[in-house]
């Protein structure tokens, strides 16, 4: 990690203060346990040292791959240390995968076992499969988004996002246990609280071909919520028509806020 840092800093007090940071150690229950390897566990710098890592690890070295061992055309996409690689050729990716766990262990680092799988996915993934008698394609989770493939209505590929199941069940018990913190809060003020809930969630999910994740996540919220606010007294009068009222006044609507990835791709590439 210091000779990587060496190529890029040219300030020594400023390797010394991040050598430092790296054998802080990890403080828990009152406790110091020294690290010989790896980033400090939460640290503000950790997300930064491990792209400069992986920058070199990995990226540099996958830009060489491409360009002297691929056969076909080759697709890289990384995020810290999430990566789908795509490949025009099985073969290519056959060989980038034995290559790449190689590589990695040089580094003390390795691919993860139930994570890391070579699929079928594309435009003709359907109908290859289908000729070899499988079901249809293999999807695959990356950034949240369980990715599949479908067919547009003039035959060519539709790449469909969804929000991941899991993650989507995840957020929305923090959101009921955080309902119960706020059970007698004021009505508006618990509103005001799920507006932005609500509004964030979709910032980052409302990506095309989602809108039924949406609706789905706004009807869980909001059925959590008329749950909450009837329990609050035995006498409570809060019918569904009174509910809808206030769930449409303080839940934003569903609908896509992201446009189509070429429609992205043109605005940063008008030739």
């Amino acid at each position: 990690m210091i000779r990587f840092l060496e190529l890029r800093i040219g300030d020594r007090r400023m390797l010394r203060l991040i050598a430092k940071w790296l054998k802080a150690g990890v403080l828990e229950e009152g406790r110091i346990t020294k690290v010989e390897a790896g980033t400090p566990q939460g640290a503000v710098i950790s997300p930064l040292l491990a792209n400069i890592y992986l920058h070199y690890v990995f990226d540099l070295w996958a830009q060489r791959w491409r360009q002297r061992e691929a056969r076909g055309k080759l697709m890289i996409i990384r995020y810290a240390d999430d990566i789908v690689v795509g490949f025009q050729q099985v073969d290519d990716a056959k060989r980038f995968h034995a290559d790449m766990q190689a590589r990695l262990a040089r580094f003390a680092l390795a691919l993860h076992a139930e994570k890391t799988r070579l699929i079928e996915f594309g435009k003709y993934a359907a109908e290859h499969r289908a000729g070899r008698g499988e079901r249809r394609p293999e999807t695959f989770n990356f950034l949240g988004f369980t990715h599949v493939c479908a067919e547009r209505s003039d035959g060519g590929l539709l790449l469909c996002r969804y929000s991941q199941r899991d993650r989507m069940r995840a957020t929305l018990r923090d959101i009921r246990d955080e309902l119960k913190r706020r059970w007698h809060y004021p009505i508006a003020e618990q509103g005001q609280w799920l507006r932005k809930v609500v509004a964030g969630y979709f910032a980052y999910h409302a990506v095309p071909t989602n809108i039924h994740a949406l609706n789905s996540f706004r009807q869980h919220v909001a059925w959590l919520w008329m749950r909450r606010l009837r329990r609050r007294s035995q006498t409570s009068r809060m019918t569904w028509a009174r509910f809808n009222r206030i769930c449409n006044h303080w839940l934003p609507p569903a609908r896509i806020l992201h446009p189509y990835p070429q429609q992205r791709f043109a605005v940063n590439h008008p030739r």
